[in-house]
């Protein structure tokens, strides 16, 4: 009898593993469960680095990514007057040698990533079942978990719509905020996970300006403010807000209206300079605006009798490190193929995943110096444009790429991946 699993979380990490499930020798039966009524498309932009890329690969599915392909062709940073003050290009490859910049070869749209791990998530689902009966997938949206209660041989799950069902394992892959993480671990331990960087960010999207181009544009403003752009000639343009002013303030309205929201990020960059007018103005009609605090989530153990967690709920690196993507994929094969290889022995599976991913989980949570930090005063800012002027027109960003922790040949990309025939991925 095919094992009974539940992924809570239709984003990334979530199709990501029902994929890779589905296409071992033993396939599952999967529930993924959406608390949204429909799959989340929404989003900015993404990108894989270092292992991410081969496991994409191997899943089959580059080329369907490839096609998806954001046309950024790397980022400036600009002046106050919009003026370029340095410029970096695309860095190559796994995204972890060449220029050290924002961009990198394959860049794209969260929703693209999230569509194309879904629709294959259910074609591996109905090529399952054709080989194995009693395997497939069952994706339910609008519905969220009330509670689960535990014995040695499954969970028990109940949902809000009051149905019961029984299942031999659980997946939280709900993202940094994880209900499920609490609801495992309690209100203690999972605040315990959470490790601030002090950092507030706002996403969304506004109409695109005459100045906006295929270059991402980021501005240092004053009072540890900063603002970035990316449009890649789309009709739409992305802004980023992140920084620490009004950190308190901003925080108090998480659980307001997203109104109060809006409000306090125009007080707090209302005379942030640049084009500031234009992306406020830009904020009051937008559909899509989102903001939350930047945190590391660091578990003492990915799993809890039988609920195991993936991607953001499990390790988020936050935004700063840019690895968010990729360890929720490094994340979803190895549990993947952990559960694989030990076939009903979900607890031995959960033991290795464990192990294996405290190294990884390490190396791409570790932040480059300085992240976490922006100039307060006009003079820091200052000397801050002059030193990338400088490293711009000296091309010192090989140096800096050198110096950046866990992107270089000692770093993530020094740790190899496990091999899985159990999966069956191609070569």
């Amino acid at each position: 009898m095919p094992l009974q699993i539940l992924v809570i979380g239709s984003g990334v990490a979530g199709p990501a593993l029902a994929t890779l499930l589905l296409r071992s020798t033993t396939p599952p039966f999967i529930t993924l469960l959406e608390r949204a009524p429909a799959l989340r498309t929404g989003g900015q932009q993404l990108d894989f680095k270092a292992q991410g890329t081969p496991i994409i690969r191997r899943m089959g599915l580059l080329e369907r990514m490839r096609a998806h392909r954001v046309e950024e062709e790397g980022h400036e940073m600009v002046g106050a007057r919009g003026e370029c003050l340095a410029s970096f290009g695309v860095k190559k490859g796994s995204g972890t040698e060449g220029s050290f910049g924002l961009t990198n070869e394959i860049e794209i749209m969260r929703g693209d990533i999230v569509k194309v791990l879904y629709e294959e998530c259910v074609e591996q689902g109905k090529r399952a079942g054709e080989r194995v009966k009693g395997s497939g997938v069952e994706c339910v949206f609008g519905m969220t978990v009330r509670e689960m209660s535990e014995d040695e041989g499954g969970v028990d799950v109940t949902f809000e719509d009051g149905k019961s069902k029984r299942f031999d394992l659980v997946i939280g892959a709900d993202g940094q905020n994880s209900r499920t993480r609490k609801m495992v671990f309690g209100a203690e331990e999972n605040a315990k996970a959470f490790r601030e960087t002090g950092m507030q960010v706002a996403y969304y999207n506004i109409p695109k300006g005459p100045t906006d181009s295929s270059l991402a544009k980021i501005y240092i403003a004053t009072y540890e403010r900063s603002i970035m752009l990316r449009n890649s000639n789309r009709p739409t343009t992305q802004v980023y807000l992140l920084g620490k002013k009004n950190g308190d303030m901003i925080k108090e309205t998480y659980k307001k209206s997203v109104a109060e929201q809006k409000q306090a990020w125009t007080e707090t960059y209302k005379d942030a300079g640049w084009e500031v007018d234009r992306f406020l103005e830009g904020m009051k009609d937008t559909q899509d605006f989102y903001t939350h605090e930047l945190v590391q989530v660091k578990l003492p153990s990915l799993y809890k009798g039988r609920v195991a967690f993936i991607g953001d709920a499990a390790y988020c690196p936050s935004f700063l490190t840019g690895m968010g993507t990729t360890s929720s994929l490094i994340g979803a094969y190895v549990l993947a193929g952990e559960l694989a290889r030990h076939g009903n022995d979900v607890h031995g599976a959960l033991e290795k995943y464990n192990e294996l991913m405290k190294v990884p989980t390490e190396m791409f949570q570790k932040l480059m110096p300085g992240a976490t930090s922006l100039p307060s005063s006009p003079l820091l800012v200052w000397l801050l444009r002059t030193a990338l002027w400088t490293m711009s027109t000296l091309r010192l960003d090989k140096l800096a790429q050198k110096l950046a922790p866990g992107r270089d040949k000692h770093g993530i990309e020094s740790w190899p991946l496990p091999e899985y025939p159990e999966l069956n991925l191609e070569e």
